[in-house]
């Protein structure tokens, strides 16, 4: 494996966890400024030396600190790179450096400020489709994120680390939108993470997805192959929108989007539901909605993008359906160790096979 380390290296240690240990007989130094704590300690006054393990390989040196120091703000981090504390096998480094297994990184003796506790973040365990030492595959249910932010505490990642606590590596390779169910892909492993992003990146993976739309859309409208720009509208929330129009203003910000699309059922009810297969080659942020709404067949129960009075109808009516009809239902993918093809489907949820039914009692 490349890499950027400045300086020579020292002899490798057996791979084995990251842990610190502090240096023996040398007393403990201070700060000259504030610095992040240690990931299991407020305070952090002593030098720590990490080992890097099989988790951790590859990564480059900001991240894998940012992770290992947990609540310390970045810039502070990037100053002790810079600096010229922070050393990788005795020898100086920057903050792209990539790390190897055995590697051993110098932190600084640093001190962070004491903060509340955050809030507790319930342990939660979510159905399983498949799951080996490399990666697990789990069905989300609609309204709970994929992670937290944007006013959200935590997700499926929190809560799934929460859960696990002996797991050493649980990273998200994608994401769904909050409001979409189905299948969400999590690495248990560094390696595994980087060979399946780089299939999504690539476009070597399939990801196949229901989603029911009002109106009936044409059996001859397979492609939707239409630019979308992510923006931030003036209530302070991330929108994206269709760019057709190549002499748009914004045309050269947009970014290529394709979707595919087949009509998996026709159904009655007023104005007419489809019942759509989307597939989509690019994955960007909120590309079936758009696309979909930008054909004039908005998701049922989308609550951006979507039909806002037969929303509330729904949502409102018999069946009491408030949710998006937008379900990730199956995947393709490579695995990352065996180089097998696997092919993963959730089947929908028990409220979107209820509307279904019932749209389909409503036929003359």
């Amino acid at each position: 494996m490349a890499s950027s380390i400045i300086g020579a290296k020292a002899r490798k240690p057996a791979p084995g966890t990251a842990r610190s240990a502090t240096r023996g007989g040398a007393a403990p130094a201070k700060a000259p400024t504030p610095a992040p704590a240690a990931a299991d300690s407020p305070v952090a006054a002593q030098v720590r030396l990490l080992t890097v393990d099989e988790g951790s390989a590859g990564q480059r040196l900001d991240n894998f600190l940012i992770r290992e120091l947990k609540g310390a703000p970045k810039t502070l981090v990037y100053r002790i790179i810079r600096s010229g504390e922070v050393r990788i096998n005795k020898g100086r480094c920057s903050a792209d450096s990539r790390l190897e297994v055995g590697d051993i990184v110098r932190v600084p003796p640093i001190r962070l400020a004491e903060k509340p506790a955050d809030p507790a973040i319930p342990a939660r365990e979510f159905p399983v489709v498949f799951e080996d030492e490399h990666l697990i595959v789990v069905d989300k249910p609609a309204g709970v994120a994929v992670h937290g932010g944007s006013g959200v505490s935590f997700g499926v990642i929190e809560q799934l680390r929460r859960a696990r606590p002996q797991a050493k590596f649980l990273e998200l390779v994608h994401r769904l939108d909050k409001e979409t169910s189905g299948l969400l892909m999590i690495a248990k492993k560094r390696s595994a993470l980087t060979h399946l992003q780089d299939q999504l990146r690539e476009r070597e993976t399939g990801k196949t997805y229901a989603a029911l739309v009002s109106g009936a859309w044409s059996k001859s409208r397979k492609v939707v192959d239409v630019p979308l720009l992510k923006f931030v509208g003036s209530d302070g929330e991330r929108w994206v929108r269709a760019v057709p129009n190549p002499k748009d203003p914004q045309a050269d910000q947009a970014k290529r989007s394709i979707s595919l699309v087949k009509v998996a059922e026709a159904l009655p009810g007023q104005g007419g539901y489809s019942l759509l297969d989307v597939t989509i080659k690019t994955g960007r942020t909120h590309q079936i909605r758009v696309h979909l709404a930008h054909e004039g067949h908005p998701i049922v129960g989308d609550p951006k993008y979507g039909d806002f009075e037969a929303n509330r109808a729904l949502a409102r009516g018999a069946l009491r359906f408030d949710r998006m009809f937008l379900h990730a239902r199956e995947l393709r993918f490579t695995h990352p160790a065996s180089g097998e093809t696997i092919t993963l489907a959730a089947p929908l949820p028990p409220e979107c096979e209820t509307l279904l039914a019932a749209l389909r009692r409503a036929a003359p």
